[in-house]
């Protein structure tokens, strides 16, 4: 076989046109295997991974790298000329095909009556420049982008906040605002329950399981993950409390988010203690020391802030009983698996997408998992000297910034985790790998089908070398979603992967298995503490004015800055949408950027 890259020097592509260019790569004749990247260091040590060395090249993230594999040194030479022809088509869309596209995100607030919300997935380097263009358009900003500094954040915020508009983010994937799903978010029934959340899976589970128990949502506000730290000091969250609280179709708030900074939780708490309405806390991984009070209600998992939600909104489940049942059952079921591993067996692989969903998997099993690594560290996790190499037991955030630079989110691509998978099944010490599959709009069309037969290789190969592998997943998403969560299930049974109902119950079950014995017995009661199901007396009257706050009193009309699918998406649910035909200034050449900066 021969392996060839090259290098493009400052050249920015959006990782749809990147994903779409390795794909076409991959099915030139005579090519094995393909990677078209930005040149991180997460991304070149997968190119490695993957057989596809880029040798001594230096490359920095700002450069393109292209590594190709092939049969044949003509084959291999082709398919790298033909990159730059790749990289100049431009990916489809229904939305944006046969339709004038602005600029500018100004040209298209103007050229769409009542344009109210801008969603934004470009390049963090180039994110807030656009979200301030936006928010002097006069409209709500979604930044679904990463990778933003955290001043230029801070100032985003507050510029937004004095003008009386939201900003959600950034690294905000999910939100649900007047039934319409924008990003990540499930498809959900509407009901009283509002949630807002530094958490964006977090947010998705929880709407989820509000809606498999029977209740439904009215809003759905994110802040993006680091809204909650000292420096930002919960601005989005702060605003998201205040417009669901006067917002009179939403009778029940859900706050989620990652431990908060110690003063900043203070605040919130003061704040939504005067909320008038039920308020649940999901602080995922938070220590017991929570409290709660009054109208404040603490969830110990995404599951009980979803049966507490439900619960203070007036459906009439009570479904702790059922919870204690499914426990003793797992014990049960952990034991059957454990004795069908091989004696080399011992240790947990996580590989999870969500964020959230990879800290409250981190939460359970910090306490009976020894020794436990991860790239996000917690609690008493440990941080792994490199994320492309698992040690021990290892639980990863395959959506955090260092897989993420010049790639697709792990939601919209599966070949990332596809690639660890196989990864860690190979290793003859791994017994159980447990990961999320999440749906909603926005993510890939069908990952039981991208990941199932990836799964069922994984467990085949393992029995054939003498091994048992365990692998366990939670579908986060509804049967209303475009990929039908039944169906995803389905599939991923048939994949021979044991399916639970809920990400705590997935984790809980995972780490039972290997940890076996007193350390098992650790994880159960972290898995739902039998919290008293509120009466009426714990669930305060609303006290909010009868008038809806403007951003929750339709759908929105959205200007969409980046990845097509998000329009295409909010196209498919009917809503009003027009998409930016945005470049990056001087192409993205970094020099030229510092130097137009100093000239202004």
């Amino acid at each position: 076989m021969i392996v060839r890259s090259a290098v493009r020097r400052s050249a920015y592509y959006d990782s749809v046109t990147l994903m779409q260019a390795q794909q076409a790569l991959r099915g030139l004749p005579g090519i094995v295997e393909a990677g078209v990247v930005m040149g991180t260091e997460a991304n070149l040590d997968l190119l490695r991974q993957a057989g596809l060395d880029p040798g001594r090249i230096a490359a920095s993230a700002d450069d393109l790298v292209v590594a190709v594999r092939g049969d044949t040194k003509e084959h291999v030479e082709a398919a790298l000329a033909s990159l730059d022809g790749l990289l100049r088509s431009r990916p489809s869309s229904d939305v944006t095909d046969h339709t004038y596209r602005p600029r500018t995100v100004g040209a298209a607030a103007r050229l769409l009556p009542g344009a109210n919300l801008a969603l934004i997935s470009i390049p963090g380097r180039f994110a807030a420049g656009v979200a301030r263009e936006a928010c002097d358009a006069g409209l709500h900003v979604m930044l679904f982008s990463d990778n933003v500094p955290v001043e230029d954040e801070v100032r985003l915020k507050q510029r937004c906040h004095s003008r009386g508009l939201l900003c959600m983010g950034p690294d905000c994937g999910t939100a649900f605002i007047g039934g319409a799903a924008l990003a990540f978010a499930n498809r959900v029934r509407r009901g009283p329950i509002g949630l807002v959340a530094a958490a964006g899976t977090g947010l998705q589970e929880v709407m989820s399981v509000v809606h498999r128990l029977g209740g439904g949502v009215s809003h759905a506000i994110g802040t993006g993950g680091r809204d909650l730290a000292a420096a930002v000091g919960g601005i989005t969250m702060l605003d998201g409390l205040m417009l669901l609280g006067r917002d009179p179709g939403t009778t029940v708030v859900v706050m989620i988010s990652k431990p908060p900074d110690p003063a900043v939780a203070r605040r919130l708490l003061e704040h939504a203690s005067g909320v008038g309405k039920p308020v649940v806390m999901a602080f995922v991984g938070a220590s017991p020391g929570v409290r709660g009070s009054g109208n404040l209600y603490p969830a110990a998992t995404l599951e009980e802030a979803g049966i507490l939600a439900v619960q203070l909104g007036g459906a009439p489940r009570d479904v702790e009983d059922e919870v204690g049942r499914w426990i003793e059952a797992a014990r049960q079921r952990a034991g059957a698996l454990r004795i069908r591993l091989g004696s080399s067996q011992r240790y947990l692989r996580g590989l999870f997408s969500g964020g959230t969903l990879c800290a409250e998997a981190l939460s359970l099993l910090q306490s009976a998992l020894r020794p436990l690594f991860t790239n996000v560290p917690a609690g008493s996790a440990q941080s792994l000297a490199s994320p492309g190499r698992s040690l021990a037991h290892t639980v990863l955030d395959l959506g955090a910034d260092e897989f993420t630079v010049g790639r697709l989110h792990p939601m919209l691509d599966m070949t990332l985790r596809a690639q660890r998978l196989a990864q860690e099944a190979a290793d003859p010490e791994v017994a159980v790998i447990v990961l999320d599959v999440v749906l909603g709009e926005g993510v890939h069309p069908d990952p039981a089908g991208a990941l199932g037969p990836v799964i069922a290789e994984a467990r085949s190969s393992a029995r054939a070398a003498g091994r048992e592998l365990v692998v366990i997943a939670d579908v986060c998403g509804t049967d209303l979603d475009p990929q039908n969560r039944a169906h995803q299930v389905a599939r991923l049974e048939a994949a021979g992967v044991v399916v639970e109902d809920t990400n705590a119950r997935a984790a809980a079950l995972a780490g039972a298995i290997v940890a076996g014995g007193a350390d098992a017995e650790a994880i159960w009661p972290r898995v739902m503490r039998r919290t008293p199901r509120p009466g009426p007396e714990g669930a305060p009257a609303s006290t909010a004015g009868g008038e809806t706050p403007a951003l929750l009193a339709g759908t929105p009309r959205v200007v969409n800055v980046g990845l097509a699918r998000f329009a295409e998406s909010l196209h498919a649910q009917g809503m009003s949408v027009i998409d930016v035909d945005w470049r990056p200034p001087a192409e993205g050449d970094r020099a030229m950027l510092e130097l137009l900066d100093k000239l202004e």
